[in-house]
């Protein structure tokens, strides 16, 4: 796919990953629009596709096989992925307001985030009942519920509260799980099982002929049916019916009565009675323009349907395309849903029947149709082409206005040297959303106009300089200028210094002046609340534009002279340790690629994101005797370093060294950081390297990290209370990977075991 490198003019936000987003964004990603800057804010990472809950419960499908990867899916559509939860709305400013983030702007707006359980109106419901929406929270409760089942000791009872083609298939999947479960186990099957109707029918929405098949069905396997029995209370001990007929539960799950959030009528929004987004059959709000709705959390006013999978779906293509409509000054068009549609209901046991009208089938054969139509679903987005080489691309007609094409005019004559810097104006809007901490001995900082920064330095301290520049390795520009500052401080902990004070090196894309400004706020508001952290002041910089984003910091910290770390302290007998787990060169080389999980790029940024600083505290007080940071060298380029300057060889521990998720797959898949050639040069130091160099690890010992961990040396009488009081701070993934050697082999320091 073409990828633009145009100046962005418009911001479209999508909030939510949904059935009815991932089409947009696959179909942004096939037919991109530039000038469009696209941008996802999501709580998970992955999208459980609806159709197959059942058979994952069931345990016909694993995790990867059920779930939307929304990593490469935005990759492939040129989007940034904010993981974040959305919490409010200003539609007059247009702003989302999210719980981690600062504020993301926009011009177009689209909500796909699916229900909430409505079950308000029921006395104790919030506090016991497990809830299947949203689905993905119910994954995770979901093997609970599994766990729980194994330890009982006695007869589990277990409601489930909805009996639409959503509660019958999840009672079904949920029975055939269970028993194939405790009968591994060597258990018997001591589980009870009630399905509560408020209707007077299971299944009210289908026909009789599907409702006379599936009670057949819950009949055959024992469960329980209460119809007509709408649930009033919970409580930790069952529930009770409208009938004022009681049940003894231990486990209720939730599949009825689907709710929107509140602050979505808060925020303005004209909604329905229960709070979902009333929208024109265009899937745009009635009451905002510039703000659509699709999947359960949309009403569509002229055309009212039940909340299905089915629904969202086919609602995916309309809503591309009329967001692309109205970013280009465009009327949207009105899109018809079906009234009728296919459902294939699942039964467990890979047994379905199929609904449509008065229409009914039943079989296996059912059940294998189904499987071929949820598989050939989830290919459209977890098998995305590859990537083309970007572009310069036109702004398509009616996107920006007449004075924004000719802000635009000016970019392509834009000045080198001083004329290249972001303009004055930009600049300190940007820095008036900063919010500058103060130290005593920063006697001219920030908040100053002169030319540069004046601190001062006590009197039993010396200063210690470091300075680190790069790149983006993530889209969300808050997230990277907080790994930007995390990296850029790393080198000040290695040597057991505190950070004082910071000066940020910024380069932004062309753009519009707004764009701009907000792009560069984000990124050092990031950085500025791990500058904060760590006790440093952001004293000043420099910014420019450029083709791609990318950040910077020199900083400077203080130390004493008689505590300073070094390379050079290891000592023979010292048991090496490492802080972090290690990998994100290759993890990100993948993910640029759409070849790495979602999951496995959040826990690597998750890592990025952790602080050296208390790290280095753990080792000083454990009396390090040396210390670095592992960063684009590798961990076998830091290494050779220290060995290097202490004059000594070490035995490294490959099976010991702690890997990040999915690291040691794409390093398998040659997946490989462009950096990796080099540091591989370094391959001579390793004394047995024909050993070694078959193994699957191996390539890992050079892969350049970013924001990486502290590599240690620590007196072997102190490295075991040193690694738990590192797994007590937080460090979870800190490893003892190797014991300091005598030195016998200076060119050939490394010798690496594999224990």
């Amino acid at each position: 796919m073409q990828r633009q490198q145009t100046p962005i003019v418009k911001d479209l936000v999508l909030v939510g990953g949904g059935h009815s987003h991932v089409t947009v964004l696959k179909q942004f990603g096939m037919h991109p629009l530039p000038g469009v800057r696209l941008t996802v804010i999501c709580r998970d990472l992955h999208t459980p596709y609806s159709g197959m809950l059942p058979g994952f419960l069931a345990g016909h499908y694993a995790y990867d096989d059920v779930h939307i990867d929304l990593g490469p899916l935005s990759r492939f559509a040129g989007a940034r992925l904010y993981h974040d939860e959305v919490i409010g709305l200003d539609l007059a400013n247009k702003t989302v307001h999210c719980r981690q983030h600062p504020d993301v702007s926009y011009d177009v707006l689209s909500l796909n985030i699916g229900s909430t359980p409505g079950f308000a109106q029921v006395p104790g419901a919030e506090q016991v009942v497990v809830p299947v929406k949203p689905i993905s929270t119910f994954v995770q409760r979901w093997e609970h519920l599994v766990t729980r089942v194994l330890a009982a000791p006695d007869r589990v009872r277990i409601g489930v509260v909805g009996a639409g083609a959503g509660g019958v298939e999840l009672t079904l999947a949920m029975q055939f799980r269970l028993q194939h479960v405790l009968r591994d186990a060597g258990r018997a099957d001591t589980v009870e099982y009630h399905l509560f109707s408020g209707a007077l029918s299971i299944l009210p929405t289908h026909n009789r002929r599907v409702q006379t098949k599936l009670r057949r069905v819950l009949t055959a396997r024992g469960i329980s049916v209460h119809e007509g029995c709408r649930v009033v209370e919970v409580h930790k001990d069952g529930l009770r019916c409208a009938d004022g007929r009681g049940y003894e539960l231990e486990e209720i799950l939730w599949v009825t009565d689907a709710a929107a959030p509140a602050w979505l009528a808060e925020a303005g929004l004209a909604v329905d009675d229960r709070g979902f987004v009333l929208v024109h059959a265009a899937l745009q709000s009635v009451s905002h323009p510039d703000v659509f709705a699709a999947g359960d959390i949309a009403a569509v006013v002229p055309y009212p349907r039940e909340k299905a999978g089915v629904i969202a779906v086919r609602q995916g293509k309309p809503l591309a395309r009329n967001l692309r409509r109205v970013l280009t000054g465009r009327a949207p068009r009105p899109f018809v849903p079906q009234r009728k549609w296919l459902a294939l209901i699942s039964t467990g046991d890979k047994y379905a029947i199929a609904s449509r009208g008065n229409w009914s089938v039943e079989g296996r054969w059912v059940w294998r149709w189904k499987d071929w139509i949820d598989r050939r679903f989830m290919r459209l987005y977890n098998e995305l082409p590859a990537m083309e080489p970007t572009e310069q691309l036109t702004l398509p007609h009616g996107l920006a206005g007449e004075d924004v094409r000719q802000e635009l005019a000016t970019l392509a004559m834009r000045c080198g040297g001083c004329g290249a810097k972001v303009g004055a104006t930009v600049l300190q809007r940007a820095l008036a959303r900063l919010h500058p901490t103060e130290r005593a001995d920063v006697l001219i900082g920030l908040t100053y106009p002169d030319d540069a920064a004046v601190v001062a330095v006590p009197r039993d301290k010396v200063m210690v300089h470091t300075v680190d520049f790069f790149r983006a390795i993530v889209d969300d520009p808050y997230v990277f200028g907080k790994i930007a500052a995390n990296h850029s401080l790393g080198d000040i902990f290695a040597m057991g210094a505190e950070a004082q004070t910071a000066l940020a090196i910024a380069t932004v894309p062309y753009g519009v002046e707004t764009k701009v400004e907000d792009l560069l706020a984000q990124m050092l508001l990031g950085a500025e609340e791990v500058l904060h952290e760590a006790g440093a002041v952001l004293v000043g910089g420099h910014s420019s534009e450029g083709v791609e984003l990318a950040l910077g910091f020199a900083i400077n910290g203080l130390v004493d002279p008689q505590h300073c770390l070094r390379k050079s302290g290891m000592h023979p007998g010292d048991r090496l340790i490492v802080t972090k787990a290690l990998g994100t060169g290759t993890l990100f080389a993948a993910d640029m690629r759409q070849r790495a999980k979602g999951r496995w790029i959040t826990a690597a940024i998750a890592a990025m994101l952790q602080s050296n600083r208390l790290g280095a505290q753990c080792l000083r007080d454990h009396q390090a005797t040396a210390c670095t940071d592992v960063t684009g060298f590798g961990l076998l380029g830091h290494l050779v370093e220290m060995t290097r300057a202490s004059e000594v060889d070490v035995t490294l521990e490959l099976r010991q060294i702690p890997w990040l998720d999915g690291a040691p797959e794409t390093v398998s898949a040659g997946l490989l950081s462009s950096l990796q050639p080099q540091n591989v040069r370094l391959r001579r130091a390793i004394r047995n390297l024909e050993a070694v160099v078959a193994s699957p690890l191996y390539p890992l010992l050079f892969d350049p990290q970013t924001a990486g961990g502290l590599l240690a040396s620590v007196s072997p009488d102190r490295v075991d209370t040193c690694l738990a009081a590192l797994h007590t701070q937080g460090y979870d993934r800190a490893a003892i990977i190797g014991t300091v050697q005598p030195q016998t082999h200076p060119e050939e320091p490394i010798m690496i075991v594999e224990l």
